[in-house]
């Protein structure tokens, strides 16, 4: 299943005050707190730092209502499981008094998860690209054991037509923007979908850049946020990871791959995926802001969002990008 829309009166928060949430993780946790009660930072969800009295600290994940199932929810959960089994640096969610990991009340879902410190990566050295490259092999060693129950497909002819669809339904008023758009779409997605045909798809990150990624001084790289978890190829995880597109940064994507390929095979053709999917990702980024609409956060964040000189720069990014895809998919790929 594909994330779902949300409707206004599923997405407030307003009634997660800090009371709640302590209340909540003592009672999933069968342990006490002392009242420390910070909110973190996140786009979708909720998520807070609680203090426990014998000085563990615990973050809770609120997932926004409406936007996953709670199979898919049970999804991200059983992958990160998986991967803290096999002793991959993750943050796994903390059993709870019931023997799950995902809680509900009221039919909110959330997770509680030990803190980790640790600071994003910045710009990684030869030997923290390999050690990247041997880290999400690893991952994908694991998500190749079988594919999700109720994740989004990472393929043009799934989740995109599916994000363009309810763009299209919702979201562009103007009739000259949305022929615009829908054109520009429809050319991209002829090209592209015939790529996706017999690729192999398994569990991926789905949002793998470096701010997902957090380090501390001798000891390995974490993998964290896997909210936006799918089937998909192997190469989504990757491309974001490169400071720039791929003739740009054949040097990084070299030793991306070196470590890769120490405990994965990586199919090289896969690499003509990469533009492809950055067109992809940008309507996965719309699709994203359009439903956040109904936070009004983000409605202070992004005043100009919808309107009709937003929608002209956007279709104008996406025509830029077919020339791209084009020319990636004409020329050799570079030497790694």
């Amino acid at each position: 299943m594909n994330d779902i829309t949300v409707p206004p009166e599923l997405s407030d928060f307003s009634h997660l005050d800090p009371e709640h949430v302590l209340d909540l993780v003592e009672a999933a946790l069968g342990r006490r707190s002392t009242s420390l009660c910070r909110p973190l930072t996140s786009y979708i969800n909720r998520v807070y730092e609680v203090e426990l009295e014998d000085g563990d600290r615990v973050v809770a994940k609120f997932y926004r209502p409406g936007r996953w199932s709670p199979e898919a929810l049970q999804d991200e959960q059983d992958f990160l499981l998986e991967l803290h089994n096999d002793e991959l640096p993750v943050i796994a969610p903390l059993p709870c008094t019931n023997g799950n990991s995902l809680q509900c009340s009221d039919g909110m879902y959330f997770a509680v998860f030990p803190k980790r410190g640790g600071r994003a990566l910045d710009e990684p050295n030869a030997a923290q690209w390999r050690e990247i490259g041997r880290l999400l092999a690893r991952m994908h060693v694991v998500g190749a054991r079988h594919n999700t129950r109720d994740r989004i497909l990472m393929a043009p002819n799934a989740s995109t037509e599916d994000h363009i669809q309810y763009l299209l339904d919702d979201h562009i008023g103007r009739a000259d923007l949305y022929d615009r758009f829908e054109e520009t779409v429809d050319n991209v997605l002829e090209i592209i979908t015939p790529l996706f045909e017999n690729v192999e798809t398994i569990r991926i990150h789905g949002d793998c850049h470096k701010n997902n990624m957090i380090w501390r001084p001798d000891e390995p790289l974490s993998l964290i946020d896997f909210d936006d978890m799918a089937d998909g190829p192997a190469v989504q995880d990757l491309w974001m990871l490169l400071p720039g597109r791929l003739h740009d940064a054949a040097s990084e994507a070299g030793m991306l791959l070196e470590g890769y390929e120490t405990f994965r095979t990586f199919n090289h053709a896969h690499l003509r995926l990469i533009e492809p999917l950055r067109f992809m990702r940008m309507i996965h980024y719309l699709a994203w802001c359009a439903r956040q609409q109904y936070d009004g956060g983000f409605s202070r964040l992004a005043p100009d969002w919808g309107s009709g000189a937003f929608w002209q720069a956007e279709i104008d990014s996406l025509n830029e990008q077919q020339p791209a895809i084009i020319e990636a998919l004409n020329s050799p790929l570079p030497p790694l």
